[in-house]
């Protein structure tokens, strides 16, 4: 069992920056692989990036590429997302995952955090 929290999200404006934090509970967490996605209004869900169980692979997507960087600290338990150059599209609430597949699918992962809202004003 693992449980999430995210944090640090917040209102910034276009071209600034953020760093989410997800906290995780559980002795197992360096043995998932992690996600992080997000959910504009009236939009689905969409992933963002994932990393996998030591860190040394991460994968993006196309929209997020080169501007956020996902890390994890598995002696913290802890994954990050530092978001620079932020634009009114990355507008949403932000959601870290855990599961034990490298997927884009936000079906295969197994739990997730309550999520942490993140707001670019133009």
């Amino acid at each position: 069992q693992v449980q999430l929290v995210e944090s640090g999200g917040g209102l910034v404006q276009a071209g600034g920056s953020l760093r989410l934090s997800c906290e995780a509970s559980g002795r197992t967490f360096s043995s998932y692989f992690m996600g992080w996605f997000r959910q504009a209004p009236g939009k689905e869900r969409e992933f963002v990036a994932l990393i996998n169980w030591n860190g040394d692979w991460t994968h993006y997507a196309d929209s997020v590429k080169g501007r956020f960087t996902i890390s994890r600290d598995n002696a913290k338990n802890a994954m990050y997302l530092q978001m620079n150059s932020l634009k009114p599209d990355d507008t949403a609430v932000y959601f870290c995952a855990a599961g034990e597949f490298p997927t884009y699918s936000d079906k295969q992962y197994k739990y997730w955090g309550q999520g942490t809202q993140v707001t670019v004003s133009s």
